[in-house]
């Protein structure tokens, strides 16, 4: 053996032995996301009619971020957490994606998924994509060795399999939960980029069939007992997955698709809330986490798993959002900061809580130094490591104090420390003092509102105030695009398909 090789096998012996005790070092990762669950939907933040005690127990071994904040809506929120950008530099669409749409984030963004994968880790994602449903946009191509659940939203289908009503049940005209709150009923008007949705989902008849996928096969078409079995079935896939992977490290992304509109609670859920579906729906969800955390506790990997939730966006008008004004989809606080919890016994202390800025912009940049790895230095990344705050850190004080309030293409917000201006009317808020955004202090405080109003007009070179700046990376395009399922019912060539053939 030459001297070359000799060194080099010397060198692979030394790195294999290595190799588990690095592993038995690095935590597992487990990220639940649930859709559009409001700030005070569960009890340790506030909820009085929703019973969630595994949610709570969660908080009250765990962390509570009570300053955490996402993106309005779904694709770029999820588009953030994958990243570890703000949704405009990585994914730069004006409100969501659509069935069928070209464009989705693009294969050459590095995900989270991907970075764990390189140090070893499995990765799975049950629930919820929405980050394209090309077939080079999907997770599986994007990281993640499993996927098993929906591409998107579960309304994005017709009227006709159910997916546009609770239970398949006529909805009232209004809204079957008043809003809560003072300062709830928040409304800001349209950005100038409208929603663009692709031909396919205005094409008669409506938007086309929901596929249920399991890796790039589709397994389903989406029907109203799917819609209700959903919750327990991903929780299923969910166990199996910690199971199957036990002995070795993992990060599990579990994006339920509950409790987003049309509101479809399992049967044994339905009706046990007086305060309706919604209620029973965010119950249910808390069984689901409880199922989650019971496993890892059986499996002896509670004090070996960091475990985060929250929600992709703020609550929809049926939810509560209190104190906070607004709702999803609007950059008043109640549509963009979300209820969320750090879990890792023996790691993070018990019954703690941060109140400073962060963000679904920081989890990358918090799991990947964790699992080993380091972040690639051929792009920009907007969020930090909350690794010192979580791990309680003698003065740590967060990855940042500011924030920037996108909602599509537009910044419409900026907050530093805890001020935080609205761009459009020049309206500043204290939010130490007035987090429900009700009381206007910019005429008394002009120099602060000089100060954010330079931090926006900095961020045009990046970003963009409206437009495009330098810093916003390509969107994924693709040619040809076309729904996973057709109006007729037949399913996309490049994809596998157990559904009956079409006649």
């Amino acid at each position: 053996m030459t001297l070359n090789a000799t060194l080099r096998w010397s060198a692979l012996v030394v790195l294999l032995a290595c190799v588990p005790a690095l592993s038995a070092e690095r935590p597992n990762f487990v990220f639940i996301n649930i859709d559009d669950l409001g700030y005070a939907d569960v009890g340790c933040y506030g909820s009085k009619i929703n019973k969630t005690p595994n949610i709570d127990r969660m908080a009250a071994e765990g962390m509570k971020l009570t300053s955490f904040y996402a993106a309005p809506v779904c694709s770029p929120s999820r588009a953030s957490l994958m990243t570890g950008s703000y949704p405009k530099r990585c994914l730069p669409i004006p409100h969501v994606l659509f069935p069928g749409d070209a464009v989705g984030l693009n294969p050459s963004e590095v995900t989270i998924a991907e970075l764990l994968k390189q140090q070893g880790y499995a990765t799975g994602i049950i629930g919820k994509w929405h980050l394209g449903d090309q077939t080079d946009f999907l997770p599986t191509r994007q990281g993640f060795d499993f996927f098993y659940g929906l591409p998107y939203s579960n309304d994005m289908g017709p009227a006709a399999d159910g997916v546009k009503s609770d239970l398949g049940k006529p909805l009232p005209g209004a809204a079957t939960r008043p809003a809560q709150g003072k300062n709830a009923q928040g409304k800001q008007p349209p950005t100038k980029a409208a929603p663009a949705k692709p031909a396919q989902a205005k094409t008669a008849p409506g938007q086309p069939p929901l596929p249920w996928l399991r890796n790039e096969t589709v397994i389903k078409r989406v029907l109203p007992d799917d819609q209700q079995s959903m919750v327990e079935m991903y929780t299923k896939e969910a166990v199996a997955f910690l199971k199957q992977h036990k002995d070795e490290s993992f990060f599990l992304y579990l994006p339920h698709n509950s409790v987003h509109f049309p509101i479809y609670p399992g049967k044994k859920w339905a009706g046990k809330n007086p305060n309706g579906l919604y209620s029973d729906w965010v119950e249910e969800t808390d069984w689901s986490v409880g199922q989650v955390l019971d496993t890892l506790r059986e499996l002896g990997l509670d004090k070996k798993t960091l475990v985060v939730f929250t929600s992709d966006n703020g609550g929809t008008q049926r939810a509560s959002n209190t104190p906070l004004r607004g709702f999803k989809a609007s950059t008043w606080e109640g549509g963009v900061r979300v209820p969320t919890i750090a879990w890792w016994p023996g790691k993070i202390a018990a019954g703690t809580t941060f109140d400073g800025i962060s963000g679904m912009i920081d989890i990358l940049p918090t799991f990947v130094p964790l699992a080993g790895g380091q972040l690639p230095t051929d792009r920009k990344y907007d969020g930090g490591d909350l690794w010192p705050v979580l791990s309680g850190q003698p003065g740590a004080k967060g990855p940042r104090d500011t924030f920037y309030y996108y909602r599509g293409l537009k910044l419409e917000a900026v907050r530093k420390g805890t001020w935080k201006l609205h761009l459009a009317k020049g309206e500043l808020y204290n939010l130490a003092t007035d987090v429900s955004e009700a009381h206007d202090v910019a005429k008394d405080n002009e120099k602060v509102v000089e100060e954010l109003k330079a931090m926006a007009q900095a961020m045009d070179g990046d970003l963009g105030l409206d437009g495009f700046g330098a810093g916003v990376r390509k969107l994924g395009k693709v040619d040809n695009a076309r729904p996973i399922i057709a109006h007729d019912g037949t399913v996309r060539s490049d994809l596998k398909s157990e559904l009956a053939p079409v006649k």
